[in-house]
């Protein structure tokens, strides 16, 4: 995020999200195992919606494939995030539809580890994304 947490999303700025959260986190990732951390113990977050506006967190969503690229696997909670209420003043408790499809999404881009509010209904929507794709 950029700021404190009171300020993260006042006016966040990227060149490029994807390549400046790639870095901070292959920065962060080389300090971890640094500090004598096993990379096989590790895993990156790219933080959507911290000091993230709708269209930087879509574009890393959308390039989330570079975070690949660390080695570690990757964790995204994309669930009930002010970006999908701001889509049509959802509140939290309404954003469900659109954390299943952030979720697919993620599943579809690779991502190992999903954090969500609503295991079952993602966990239905997982096994039926996965047999839509004949996946195993």
């Amino acid at each position: 995020m950029q700021g404190k947490p009171r300020t993260m999303q006042e006016a966040p700025r990227y060149e490029d999200v994807t390549l400046e959260v790639a870095e901070h986190l292959a920065a962060r990732l080389q300090a971890c195992v640094a500090a004598g951390i096993a990379p096989e113990s590790l895993a990156v977050d790219p933080g959507i919606g911290f000091g993230k506006q709708g269209a930087h967190n879509a574009q890393l969503l959308d390039d989330i494939a570079v975070l690949h690229g660390l080695g570690v696997p990757v964790v995204l909670g994309a669930s009930r995030k002010g970006w999908i209420g701001a889509l049509e003043a959802w509140p939290p408790a309404e954003r469900l539809g659109g954390s299943l499809a952030a979720a697919l999404a993620a599943l579809e881009r690779g991502v190992q580890i999903l954090r969500v509010h609503d295991v079952a209904q993602t966990h239905q929507a997982r096994l039926a994304w996965r047999a839509l794709n004949h996946a195993v």
